[in-house]
């Protein structure tokens, strides 16, 4: 019982820390220290990884899996949505060159049902 109240514990301070961790990167990064907010973004991960814990979803898609810089959309990173083939967000880090699709599933989904219950209310 205490071992398992002493781990939520350490995994919420784990959670805190890496959310203040984040923050600095993103005000050093709007700054222009990229080296610094390189290093504040190691230290998150590495926290993660050290609790064995998911690295937070707000903050995990600010970040380049290749380089591990600090994305700033329009500074560093340039943010397209296509639909061509299946609606996807592209993320591109402007620093190695690296891209991220994003799936819009959920979005689509969600708008259909919309869709759907406007034509049911109609009938």
């Amino acid at each position: 019982m205490k071992k398992k109240f002493l781990e939520k514990k350490l995994k919420k301070i784990a959670y805190e820390r890496i959310d203040i961790l984040m923050n600095l990167a993103e005000e050093e990064a709007k700054k222009g220290n990229w080296e610094r907010a390189k290093r504040y973004v190691f230290l998150a991960r590495k926290i993660a990884m050290k609790m064995r814990i998911k690295f937070p979803k707000k903050w995990k898609r600010r970040i380049c899996k290749k380089c591990g810089t600090f994305l700033i959309y329009g500074k560093n990173a340039r943010v397209r949505v296509r639909s061509k083939t299946y609606p996807h967000v592209v993320i591109t880090c402007l620093n190695c060159g690296a891209i991220y699709r994003i799936p819009m599933i959920r979005e689509k989904k969600e708008k259909m049902k919309e869709i759907k219950n406007r034509n049911n209310q109609k009938k």
